[in-house]
């Protein structure tokens, strides 16, 4: 796994516009060199705003949008279109704004779904759906995502891997129900940490004073059961992007000058 890079940047929405441009020349690179690309969304105020810089971004329609495979980190299990799933907040903000092929979009199934309100089996499902995308070059159960992102908790949670939880612990299934969350709601589907680490690269997002503790105890050398964060790393590379809330109590040599 790689080392974390830090990059810290003056606010939030000066965080969220280069951290789109940031995606919008990954997706490019990776559709220019294997003719399609694959991300990861991440839901909450980090995520959804990267993703509304994006759909305000001068440069998006130099994305194929057609060719993006577009998966997710998690999900709160509630029905299709309820507000507060992530991937109708992603609609809302930006899918139903580009030309997106619906075959390549994956949301994690709702409890109104095929499944009912049972979200191990959604869970199942989801994981059977990420093999069936994996090819020969991917070496494992879940593709080579080009770029996976995590918003961070204030209590160093990633997806919905919180610390502690039996979800953090797991080491063989790539998706899994979560229940008893200390996050409303509840119950939820999340990728584990290994499905995170199979990524090229994991993107973490947080700004804010109350994501400065989490960000220094995950960057601290943490354990991940107590630290889900500290875990989420990608095969060549992981990214947090800060704000200077954020990064207000990292040591400055963990970050460059220039990058604030």
């Amino acid at each position: 796994m790689s080392a974390p890079q830090v990059v810290v940047h003056r606010d939030k929405e000066l965080m969220a516009k280069a951290a789109a441009a940031r995606l919008i020349t990954k997706i490019v690179d990776a559709q220019t060199a294997r003719g399609s690309a694959s991300v990861v969304l991440t839901g909450g105020r980090n995520g959804n705003g990267l993703l509304a810089a994006l759909a305000e971004a001068p440069a998006r329609d130099a994305v194929d949008w057609s060719r993006l495979d577009l998966w997710w980190g998690d999900e709160r299990f509630a029905p299709d279109g309820d507000p507060e799933r992530n991937h109708t907040q992603a609609r809302e903000v930006l899918l139903d704004s580009v030309p997106l092929d619906p075959a390549r979009v994956h949301p994690m199934p709702p409890s109104d779904g095929p499944y009912g309100h049972d979200a191990d089996a959604a869970a199942e499902a989801y994981a059977a759906e990420l093999a069936a995308a994996a090819g020969p070059e991917d070496h494992g159960p879940v593709p080579s995502f080009d770029v996976l992102l995590l918003g961070v908790g204030p209590d160093t949670h990633v997806a919905s891997l919180f610390p502690e939880l039996p979800a953090v612990y797991e080491t063989e299934r790539t998706v899994v129900g979560v229940h008893g969350a200390p996050k409303p709601p509840p119950t939820r589907v999340s990728l584990t940490l290994p499905a995170i680490r199979a990524a090229r690269e994991v993107w973490l997002l947080a700004a804010g004073e109350d994501k400065a503790n989490a960000a220094a105890i995950a960057l601290s050398g943490a354990g991940e059961v107590q630290a889900p964060a500290a875990g989420a790393r990608g095969r060549s590379r992981t990214l947090w992007l800060l704000d200077e809330a954020a990064a207000s109590q990292l040591p400055r040599d963990l970050y460059p000058p220039a990058s604030a």
